[in-house]
Parts: C-alpha cells; structure tokens; sequence
C-alpha cells in the first residue's frame, strides 16, 4: 500500500488523482490533501476518501474544517504543514498539484526526502529547475511529470535516449486558435477560460490562451530531460490526441497518443514502471477528426517567444517570467489589464529585471517577490 498526499486536491488535477486512487483501494491510500482555502470542498474529500491528514493554507479556512471534518482526520494549517506532510516518514508518493509558485516550497520538501513526486506543479522547475533536480538527484528522489506532454516525453524515452535529435511539445492553441490577432484585445476572461478540449482552472486556462503554459513546458522541459531549448520544439495540434513526439536521428519519431484526459499521465506516475487501469475510455482513432499540426504564430503567441527569450537569458529569467504572468493573468482575471497587455506586461518585467544566477531556495523565492511587485508597478502605470 503506498501513501499518497495530493497537494492542491480540490482542482482538476487533485480530483483526477483521488478518482486513480479510488480505482486500486488495495494499491493506494489518499494519505494527506490539501487545500487554500476551500475547506468546504476539502471537507467532502475528507468524508469520501478518509485521510490521515487535511491542510488549509488559511487558518481560518483550517478552523472552519475542524469542527466539521470526520473523525480520525487531523486539520493542520499553514504553508509549513505542506512542507511536514511532503516530507512525512509515511508519505510514498506526493501529488504536487499546487498551482503557481505557491507549490515550491512542498515540491522542493519532497525531493530533499526522496520522495516519488508526481509533478503537475511546472513553476517549481520553471523557478528553480536546476536546484529541484540537484536535490532529487542527491535524495533519490523521483521526478515523474504529470503533465500530459511531458508525460508523453517520459513515457518515449523510456526506448532510450541514445540518438535522440529533439522532443516536440504539442499544444492544442486554446480557445483563440482561429482567431484573427487584432480581435485578441477585446476578449473577455469567460472566453479565455472556456478551453476546446480540457476542463481546467482560470489561471491555466488562460495560459493555455496566450500559450504560456507551452512556454512553461519548454522550460519545464529543458530541466527534466536535460536538454537545450534548441532541442525543444511546440507544434499545434488542435485536437489533442498526440500528447507529444520524440525524434531520433535514424529518422524513427515515438510519439503518445490517448484521448485528453489527465488520468492517463496521473495513473503512470502512480504505477511507473508498470500501466493500470485509470477510467480513461479507449482511445479510436476511426472515429476521431483528422489529426491536424502545425507551426505556432509567434506574433499570436507572444508568451511562448517570451519563454524561449527567458531560457537564452538564463539565470533568474525563468522565474521572472513565471512571476510576471501569474501577477499579470490574475489582473487580466479581474478585468484590471487586456488579454495583450499580458504579454506586454510580462515583456518589459523581463527587460527591467537585471538577470543574475539563484543558487539557494531563498534567492529563488526572493526573485519571486521582486518580479511580482515590478510586474504590479507596471500594472499600475498602465491604468
């Protein structure tokens, strides 16, 4: 039996974790969830799947589910506690489904105790790639992506990477793929949110937009498989059903494919090196649309150049990049900046920030909160 603590259990990809796990009772047990601040939610977790642990960031939310949640279930709080509870003596497995750079701290606690990390959080490499692979390297930590492309990616490599030319990300285009540049300015939130093919939160649904999320990725990428950006290509693909492509020099490309739907890559991670059954329906291939790919428009997706200008940069510019586009997203969300000016804002806290090289936890977390306050400062000049 391994003990699973799902961190950031109440989105999408925390859910679709409970529901793998409640598939193999005899396999795995919902050790630890968490939540913000939505103690409601995480409450009715609590009373179906009966952890040993729930976490709310917030106290007061914490307080709430005390008095509430079931017997046996102990309430903790704060950031600190999601630290404890990823480095538990009884944690086997931590989903680490954090959103943003909130996920960091967990995600670098389970690595340091050699934890097998099931990683849906992006911004911990995207922040500090190289020092979350050094520490997993020197704890035996596993890394297993849960993303469905770079879960394509692990799940072809595992043929070798002997010969290997280059790694090709698909990206579905989100919402906006067939729409002309200049009607971009006057989307709405609602209509970035409303993604063609996956269910998922705001702040990664309009990502999926402006295609930051593919920038992420590359990013993402680069780190785990250890690869330069040169050899790290995005594709569009809009239907979604080729996650990912690997090519090798003999002219052979490996590519997974599957109907999107995030229990696929969630119950590999779980089951790495072996498959089980995840409810995913059978993918087949003669009733699905034609498969279409082709070259991303840079000019239409801007936030992807800016995440490859961020890898040649080097040093801090990832991180700047992530903080710029969570502080710009949310304010996108509130109606406070256009869906471009994302972007823009995004661009000039790049060029504004000198760059510098982060060798500690704490020079990460630090870049983090200067990025974020620049980024506001250009909010705010933009009103």
């Amino acid at each position: 039996m391994k003990n699973i603590a799902i961190l950031g259990a109440t989105g999408s990809i925390g859910l679709n974790t409970l529901d793998v796990i409640a598939r193999h009772p005899d396999e795995y047990s919902a050790f630890a969830v968490s939540a913000h601040s939505n103690w409601k939610s995480l409450n009715e977790l609590c009373k179906k799947h009966m952890p040993k642990y729930a976490i709310l960031v917030d106290e007061e939310a914490a307080n709430n589910l005390r008095k509430l949640a079931p017997k046996g279930v102990e309430v903790l709080s704060g950031e600190n506690a999601l630290d404890d509870i990823a480095s538990h003596v009884q944690t086997d497995f931590v989903m680490a489904a954090i959103v943003g750079g909130a996920g960091m701290s967990s995600t670098f606690s389970a690595a340091m105790a050699g934890k097998r990390i099931m990683l849906a959080n992006k911004e911990s490499l995207v922040l500090g790639g190289a020092l979350l692979m050094n520490a997993a390297n020197k704890s035996g930590a596993e890394i297993i992506p849960v993303d469905s492309e770079h879960s394509a990616i692990f799940q072809c490599l595992q043929a070798g990477k002997e010969g290997l030319n280059k790694i090709q990300l698909t990206a579905s285009g989100g919402p906006f793929l067939n729409m002309p540049f200049v009607s971009l300015s006057k989307v709405t939130p609602e209509e970035a949110c409303n993604h063609p093919n996956w269910k998922m939160g705001q702040k990664i649904s309009v990502d999926s937009a402006t295609m930051m999320n593919k920038g992420l990725e590359v990013i993402e990428a680069s780190f785990l498989f250890n690869l330069p950006a040169t050899h790290i290509e995005v594709i569009v693909h809009p239907q979604s059903i080729v996650h990912s492509c690997v090519y090798y020099d003999d002219g052979s490309v490996l590519s997974q494919m599957g109907l999107p739907d995030m229990r696929s890559a969630i119950s590999y991670a779980l089951s790495f090196p072996g498959r089980q059954l995840s409810g995913v329906e059978v993918l087949d291939l003669t009733k699905q649309p034609p498969l279409e790919f082709f070259p991303p428009d840079m000019k239409k997706y801007k936030c992807l150049e800016l995440a490859y200008q961020a890898i040649k940069q080097g040093g801090n510019a990832p991180g700047t990049l992530n903080a710029a586009n969570e502080v710009a997203v949310d304010a996108f969300l509130k109606n406070k900046i256009s869906f471009l000016d994302i972007s823009k804002i995004i661009e000039k806290t790049l060029n504004e920030t000198p760059t510098q090289n982060l060798d500690t936890l704490p020079s990460v977390v630090e870049n983090d909160q200067l990025s974020r306050q620049l980024a506001l400062s250009l909010i705010s000049k933009n009103d």
